[in-house]
């Protein structure tokens, strides 16, 4: 590389955004290796060439790294701003990571990335959002003229395990820099119909933090739900959202160590992506002493829900009672956050229940019909929910 390639730069830092990989001690097709450095580990810069870097570590290695393997400061700070704006998130379910991927500081698979999660990492899920799958070539082309300089290219990172795409063409399309907090919600807009097939293809991402403390955004594909096998089988082709311990139970029968055995709320939606709701459904799981199997003691449905749900206790005549509540919207108008495509209810209203030993009852000042989800035109209608009782669950 000639000396008109180089210009000296004044010290910064960036982070290695990439896989393990090694530093060498000049940019030549032959060269020596002179330290390895990890996803996260932050390098001073000491010199720019063309796509490269000469770098130094905390322990004052120095050698030439691609620049496509780090991110810079900037970039850095939207995911610190990302974990400083989220710590008091409720969690609103768990899940585990199917394979490596990596964490965004924004939905969208061109958005910047920086931790990478190994496979069968635990996560907590704190908000969904949908975007785009498919971007017109106008937005990528924005998209990328706005990326930083040390992100231009990134060719590795198909194998590396992070997900590819282009950027989203849609009202919900990421901005270019994440935010310092929660952004405050727009003005309320008509909530979209169920997805159509036909219409852009809509893709679900879920904001998580990881056990070390790391905030971001990661496609919901990539991560299971962590759902009890016993109650999971009764899924019935929906997927399960998420299930909650309302109380326990002593069954000197059960097959559980302690024979405890939990009874459970569970939320579950249909298994597509898109959705303007995060649940449709809503099912409580009782344990039968007498039969010693699960049934299903309460099911509302169709509903448009939104996370979290909420599981507490009420203090009653016979004792205290689990209870548990869930929002929808008031109406059909949804806010719909510019920035990362979360969708919340513009007037959102708190359904409350309580369960008294498998009976499941309404509760709460607002006692207003629940409507359903309904396509486009059609009447509403109230969503009813199913008999309480001891009802096998199919």
């Amino acid at each position: 590389m000639g000396c008109n390639r180089l210009r000296k730069v004044e010290h910064e830092s960036v982070y290695v955004s990439g896989r393990p990989t090694y530093l060498h001690d000049r940019v030549a097709a032959v060269s020596n290796r002179v330290a390895e450095v990890v996803n996260g580990q932050q390098l001073e810069v000491l010199e720019r060439g063309r796509h490269f870097l000469k770098v130094k570590t905390q322990k004052n290695e120095i050698g030439w790294i691609e620049e496509h393997y780090v991110i810079d400061a900037k970039t850095y700070d939207s995911f610190a701003q990302l974990a400083t704006g989220h710590k008091q998130d409720p969690v609103v379910a768990t899940a585990t990571v199917r394979d490596d991927v990596y964490l965004h500081n924004l939905p969208g698979r061109e958005t910047e990335h920086f931790y990478l999660l190994p496979g069968n990492t635990k996560v907590q899920l704190l908000a969904r959002a949908v975007v785009p799958k498919v971007a017109s070539a106008a937005s990528s082309s924005a998209a990328k003229a706005s990326a930083p300089k040390t992100q231009a290219a990134l060719p590795q990172q198909a194998k590396s395990g992070a997900p590819s795409g282009t950027p989203l063409n849609a009202p919900t399309k990421p901005a270019a820099q994440a935010s310092t907090s929660k952004p405050a919600p727009p003005s309320a807009s008509p909530a979209p119909a169920l997805a159509d097939p036909d219409s852009v293809a809509m893709e679900d991402w879920w904001l998580v933090r990881d056990t070390q403390g790391h905030f971001g955004w990661l496609l919901a594909g990539r991560v299971d739900v962590d759902v009890p096998d016993e109650v999971g089988v009764f899924a019935e082709g929906q997927r399960m959202v998420g299930a909650y311990v309302l109380t326990k139970l002593t069954d000197r029968q059960a097959t559980t160590p302690d024979q405890q055995v939990p009874e459970y709320v569970t939320v579950l939606s249909p298994p597509k992506s898109g959705l303007p709701f995060d649940f449709d459904q809503v099912r409580v799981f009782t344990w039968s002493m007498k039969r010693h199997r699960y049934e299903t003691a309460f099911r509302l449905h169709p509903i448009q829900g939104f996370l979290p749900v909420t599981v507490g206790s009420q203090a009653t005549p016979g004792g205290s009672v689990p209870t548990f509540s869930f929002q929808i919207a008031d109406g059909q108008n949804l806010a719909v956050d510019p920035a990362t495509g979360v969708a919340r209810p513009a007037a959102p209203r708190t359904i409350r229940y309580e369960m008294i030993d498998t009976q499941v009852k309404r509760i709460g000042p607002d006692m207003a019909p629940i409507p359903v989800s309904h396509p486009e035109g059609e009447k509403p209608k109230s969503a009813k929910a199913g008999k309480p009782g001891k009802k096998k669950a199919k």
